[in-house]
C-alpha cells in the first residue's frame, strides 16, 4: 500500500535545466573554454560536480571543482530569479498527495544551495516535505538507489509503499532498484528510453489517478 510519494526536483516539480546549462556555459567561458549546451546532455540528472566535471574532461580543462561550482551557482542564482516557475500540475499534485494523508519527500542530485534556489523561486519551502534529501546527503548517484532510499527511511516508511516521480532514465532506474513503483514525467526522455516506469504521463496535470491509489 502506498504511504509516500518522492519527488525528483527538476523535470518534474520545474525545468531549472536551460538556467543552469547557461550558468555552466558563461561559467566555462570566464576560463576561456567554449563549451555548447549539448555537451551537458550526458551527465543531466547525475549532481553539479559530475555535470561539471563530466564537460571539463572532455575540453581537457582541469576544473578546480569546489571553486567553479561555486562559481557556476553564482552565476545560476543571479540569471534564474523570476524565470522560474513550477511545471504544469506540480503544485495541484503535491496538494492531493498531500489531501490524501500521504507523507512527501524531495529527493534531487542537485546540491542543497542549487534546491533552495529552486523550491524558493517557485514558492513553494521546503516545509512543504516532510523529508528533503539533496546530491550532498549521499555518496553514491542514480541510478544507484541510495537517494530514494534515504528519502524513504526519512520519512520512516520502506522503498516498496514509495511512489517516486521522476524524468530521467538513470532516475527510473534507482526508483525501481529501491523497490518503489514509479510515475515518468516525459519533460526529458520517452517513454521508450523510460521503460520500466509503472506509469507515464507528460506532465503532473496528466497524472494517471490510479499511481497514488494503490
Amino acid at each position: 500500500m502506498i504511504q509516500g510519494v518522492i519527488f525528483d526536483m527538476d523535470g518534474v516539480l520545474l525545468d531549472s535545466e536551460p538556467f543552469i546549462c547557461e550558468a555552466a556555459v558563461m561559467m566555462f567561458a570566464e576560463h576561456g573554454v567554449t563549451v555548447s549546451p549539448a555537451d551537458f546532455l550526458p551527465f543531466v540528472g547525475a549532481g553539479e560536480n559530475r555535470y561539471l566535471g563530466g564537460v571539463a574532461e572532455k575540453y581537457g580543462f582541469a576544473i578546480d571543482i569546489d571553486r567553479d561550482k561555486a562559481r557556476t551557482y553564482e552565476i545560476y542564482d543571479d540569471i534564474v530569479k523570476g524565470r522560474l516557475s513550477p511545471l504544469p500540475g506540480a503544485i495541484d499534485f503535491i496538494a492531493g498527495c498531500r489531501s490524501a494523508g500521504l507523507k512527501l519527500a524531495i529527493a534531487t542530485s542537485a546540491d542543497k544551495r542549487k534546491m533552495l534556489t529552486n523550491l524558493h523561486e517557485i514558492n513553494l519551502p521546503p516545509s512543504t516535505f516532510d523529508a528533503v534529501v539533496n546530491g550532498l546527503d549521499v555518496s553514491r548517484r542514480k541510478p544507484h538507489p541510495e537517494i530514494f532510499l534515504t528519502a524513504a527511511q526519512r520519512l520512516g516508511v520502506e522503498g516498496v509503499s514509495c511512489l517516486v516521480v521522476e524524468d530521467a532514465v538513470n532516475g527510473v532506474a534507482a526508483a525501481k532498484a529501491a523497490g518503489a513503483r514509479c510515475l515518468a514525467i516525459t519533460t526529458s526522455f520517452t517513454p521508450q528510453q523510460l521503460a520500466g516506469a509503472d506509469w507515464f504521463a507528460a506532465d503532473l496535470a496528466h497524472a494517471p489517478p490510479e499511481c497514488i491509489r494503490w
